[in-house]
């Protein structure tokens, strides 16, 4: 059973599932429909226009569809994780968590009760054996589409049963096998930033769903002195620079959110680096999670470089990252994810 959301990607995914001999059925997911006017529906995910189009292309291909309604688990998993996150001033990846508890655990679920013997989706991964025939998650061979940052929760026994098509295809590849298919999604924009925060951004739809505007506090910089007035938590993340709405003669960004005293801390761009870091919540996708310290790679946000760094682990699910050199804007609530090469090893959210 794929996932089909509509888009090229997993269109082109069935496509090719069916090609290498799979009988495959389409599975487009339920996940967000606001229910009242507060949220401006066609911006977000799971318009009737995206489930139309994944009906469409099943038909073309000949396989079944199915609508399967997975709201109440998305909006407990993940919308609700989103909103305290960002109460508790953490920057949450929405994405991270939908992969983990949604496609990869519900609807890997629901699969198998249905009798399918694998999951499949449009992710730009891989999913290989190594030579003691343990599965691994390995980075897309296309590196400008990688996902494997957003897939490090998988839970690890269930990697031999899901499918990654397009693991080895460009982005270019996928689009011109979406044209000789004769999709009519083949030039269909890809899905943008939070699939259902709409284009009003994320602060406002916080404060759409609550119910409540967050109050106005400070901001402070290291010594704890006050710099002037922000417009409320949720309107920040660590990193942040442009968007504060005050000049302060020199670049500043966000490096401390503290929501007990309600303050925002700015900082210059030297004083925005750290060598270390702690993640919990570690999910490993290796048989034998790390007992003593090694050397990994990792990512601290998915367009980030690699960098070296030594694992030390604290416990089973919560580890210490010493980098090599000092990252910039390491940011809590973020994922830490691990790699060897192009193995991914796993990951955790980023506390400290």
């Amino acid at each position: 059973m794929i996932g089909m959301s509509g888009g090229v990607d997993s269109s082109v995914a069935a496509a090719l599932l069916i090609e290498q001999g799979y009988e495959v059925v389409g599975a487009t997911f339920r996940l967000w429909k606001p229910e009242d006017d507060l949220f401006d529906s066609e911006a977000t995910c799971c318009s009737l226009d995206d489930i139309n189009d994944a009906r469409e292309v099943c038909h073309q291909l000949g396989i079944p569809h199915y609508v399967l309604n997975l709201k109440r688990e998305f909006k407990e998993a993940v919308v609700q994780n989103f909103v305290e996150e960002y109460q508790a001033g953490r920057t949450p990846n929405p994405c991270i968590v939908c992969n983990q508890k949604i496609k990869f655990d519900y609807f890997y679920q629901k699969a198998a009760a249905l009798g399918f013997d694998y999951v499949a989706t449009g992710h730009y991964a891989r999913i290989e054996q190594n030579e003691q025939g343990e599965f691994q998650l390995k980075t897309a061979a296309y590196a400008q589409k990688d996902q494997s940052y957003f897939l490090y929760g998988i839970p690890y026994p269930n990697l031999g049963h899901i499918l990654f098509p397009l693991g080895g295809y460009t982005k270019p590849q996928v689009r011109e096998l979406a044209e000789k298919y004769g999709f009519s999604v083949s030039h269909k924009r890809d899905s943008q930033e939070i699939c259902f925060v709409d284009r009003n951004g994320y602060g406002t739809f916080l404060e759409r769903f609550t119910g409540t505007i967050p109050p106005k506090g400070n901001f402070i910089d290291s010594q704890g002195t006050v710099l002037g007035e922000h417009k409320g938590i949720w309107h920040y993340t660590v990193g942040q620079r442009k968007g504060l709405g005050m000049a302060f003669g020199k670049p500043m960004y966000v490096s401390e959110i503290n929501p007990a005293d309600n303050t925002v801390r700015l900082v210059d761009d030297e004083e925005n680096y750290s060598s270390r870091l702690t993640a919990e919540r570690m999910n490993y996708l290796i048989p034998h999670p790390p007992s003593k310290p090694v050397r990994v790679q990792v990512k601290i946000r998915n367009r980030a470089e690699f960098a070296p760094a030594l694992l030390t682990p604290l416990s089973e699910a919560k580890i210490e990252l010493a980098f090599d050199q000092p990252q910039r804007a390491i940011t809590k609530g973020q994922s830490a994810v691990l790699y060897d090469g192009e193995v991914c090893l796993g990951g955790g959210i980023i506390t400290a």
